[in-house]
């Protein structure tokens, strides 16, 4: 019997991976570093930041009057999926010098 034989999680811990939702969510940490420090030439306008440039803000006060099912999907957009991970991270992290950095 191989490791495909095993439950997911008990094949990730055995082959020291990660889960897909939480490569997911590095994946958007990297893109949002390169989007908000002009690395890549697309997504400037996902992003809103607050005044302190330190914390990303949430579009959904300026979506309101929106049904919710528009809001539904807002919420599957990079910029709502990694705002509180964006939010969490510690100073040094968000503010690297560059991606492999951030990476780190």
């Amino acid at each position: 019997n191989g490791i495909g034989t095993l439950p997911y999680s008990e094949r990730l811990d055995r082959l020291q991976l990660t889960t897909l939702a939480e490569r997911r969510i590095r994946g958007d940490l990297i893109e949002t570093f390169k989007i908000l420090n002009d690395k890549v030439d697309y997504g400037q306008h996902l992003f809103k930041m607050g005044r302190s440039r330190r914390n990303l803000l949430t579009h959904k006060k300026l979506c309101n009057s929106l049904s919710k099912e528009v809001a539904k999907v807002n919420d599957s957009f990079i910029s709502e999926r990694v705002r509180p991970y964006w939010n969490d991270l510690p100073k040094y992290v968000r503010e690297a010098s560059n991606v492999d950095m951030f990476k780190g």
